[in-house]
């Protein structure tokens, strides 16, 4: 079988996978069709949003640049030659290729399209992030984590209160939540960093 490329659209402030595709081949009409269907999907307003790419051609492509314009999203590309420019993708495709199941190879197109059908859904509403304060993407991203930790918080402490001798150095702690995510953070100018 032919390569296959897979194109994921990752929220990297909750890890969520707002849209993905299985495709034959590289396009950058395949990229702005997946681009607009997650934008729709998710209710992307002009000027809200930052999309962080590869430099692959569909990527950098006008077809695509005109769209993110239209849009109203403004546009990042890793740095050249970077391979690893977004840890949050790179680690998004390492947990989707060590999974029990995924196979050495796929069989046919439509084999690779069934592993994502069940994959990404796992991805986004059941497996538990350590630096999500072991949430969900799909908490995060529909702002569910706060009430999650507070209830977390609520059996911690019951907990506590029943046997305080099982805890030796202090009172249990819901994870925290993280507050922001950068994939190339501004420098800080003279005037913040004092």
């Amino acid at each position: 079988m032919d390569l296959l490329l897979v194109y994921v659209i990752l929220d990297v402030f909750s890890r969520y996978v707002v849209g993905w595709m299985v495709a034959p081949r590289e396009s950058a009409e395949l990229a702005k069709r997946l681009i607009e269907d997650a934008c729709v999907k998710q209710n992307i307003q002009p000027g809200q949003l930052t999309a962080h790419a590869d430099r692959g051609s569909a990527m950098t492509s006008k077809p695509v640049a005109f769209l993110l314009a239209d849009l109203g999203v403004t546009k990042s590309h890793s740095r050249p030659y970077v391979s690893d420019d977004n840890p949050y993708s790179e680690s998004q495709f390492r947990t989707m290729k060590y999974r029990p199941e995924f196979p050495d190879r796929f069989g046919s197109i439509q084999d690779s399209r069934a592993f994502g059908h069940h994959f990404f859904p796992w991805y986004n509403d059941d497996h538990r992030h350590s630096a999500l304060g072991l949430m969900t993407p799909a908490m995060v991203h529909y702002n569910l984590a706060p009430q999650v930790r507070e209830q977390r918080q609520r059996i911690l402490d019951a907990a506590y209160l029943a046997h305080p001798e099982r805890f030796v150095r202090h009172p249990p702690q819901a994870p925290p939540l993280q507050q922001e995510v950068w994939i190339n953070k501004p420098a800080q100018s003279e005037k913040e960093s004092h």
